[in-house]
């Protein structure tokens, strides 16, 4: 699996942001049962198609496919792809500077993937913080562990029209947010000019280090460089603030805090025994092929 993970994230950078992505959209809804690697089919659609998924990365389904394939051929319907999409998002966090974490295993795949359990489990950017702490909390996440989570922004990107209403036509007074620091909305405004012709325009959600994970979005959140405006709320709200600057000022806490938060999330509401199965092919229970 290693192999494949490393060869998967030397060709293609942005894999390790895509797989932790995946990851996380998977635990919040059901569960960590890999329900979102499900491929929708003739008879019904699955959690991909929801609206708060269509932008996943094709990067982060294909490294599972990979690994998938490997597994199967050493030791066929053995490694859930529940078990492999928690052990791939660990291993890239690692690989590109996060910390480590114990990861257990035994996870099965669940039996349930419908785009309609998506919504009001995935955080949106336009959420306000209350929202989104109520979100978590209704999950038994402490607004600490929030925070935390949320830096696993150091790495990816986030498409324009996600941002496009803080940075185009934001008041009477002002034609972008005024949270922003000036010379970086402007900067997007540059780079998202022709989002809505082109809807694949993004930007990096870590304009300084895009590639590593780190504690620079903290800082960047400090200075008006957060890109979404679920982002930057951390930095005013006096319920969060104090996590933003404590991982802003210490790299080590903020792995320390990351590492706990990334191991309950990867316990979430798991499968076990007859409540799943070891799926054949990751993007299709086990029922539905021949």
């Amino acid at each position: 699996m290693k192999e494949v993970v490393t060869n998967k994230q030397i060709a293609a950078p942005i894999t390790a942001a895509a797989a932790l992505r995946l990851f996380l959209h998977d635990c919040m809804v059901e569960g960590c049962d890999a329900s979102v690697l499900i491929a929708s089919n003739a008879f019904q659609k699955s959690e991909r198609d929801a609206e708060l998924n269509l932008s996943l990365p094709g990067d982060g389904f294909d490294l599972i496919t990979r690994v998938k394939t490997a597994l199967e051929l050493e030791c066929p319907g053995i490694v859930s792809c529940a078990d492999i999409l928690a052990v791939a998002a660990r291993d890239l966090t690692t690989m590109v500077g996060g910390p480590f974490y114990p990861v257990r295993l035994g996870r099965k795949d669940g039996f349930v993937s419908n785009p309609s359990r998506v919504e009001g489990n995935i955080v949106r950017p336009s959420m306000s913080s209350s929202q989104i702490i109520s979100l978590f909390a209704s999950k038994g996440f402490s607004v600490q562990e929030m925070v935390a989570l949320a830096g696993a922004h150091t790495i990816g990107f986030s498409h324009c029209k996600e941002f496009s209403d803080r940075i185009f036509n934001f008041s009477k007074s002002s034609e972008y947010d005024p949270s922003y620091n000036p010379k970086y909305a402007e900067g997007l405004r540059k780079l998202c000019a022709n989002y809505t012709k082109d809807p694949a325009m993004s930007a990096f959600n870590d304009v300084m280090t895009p590639y590593k994970f780190d504690n620079m979005y903290y800082s960047n959140l400090q200075r008006g460089l957060g890109l979404l405006a679920s982002d930057q709320a951390m930095a005013a709200d006096s319920r969060t603030r104090p996590y933003v600057d404590l991982y802003a000022a210490n790299q080590t806490e903020f792995f320390r805090a990351f590492a706990h938060a990334m191991e309950k999330v990867s316990a979430y509401k798991i499968k076990t025994g007859r409540q799943g199965e070891v799926r054949h092919r990751c993007d299709a229970f086990n029922s539905f092929i021949p």
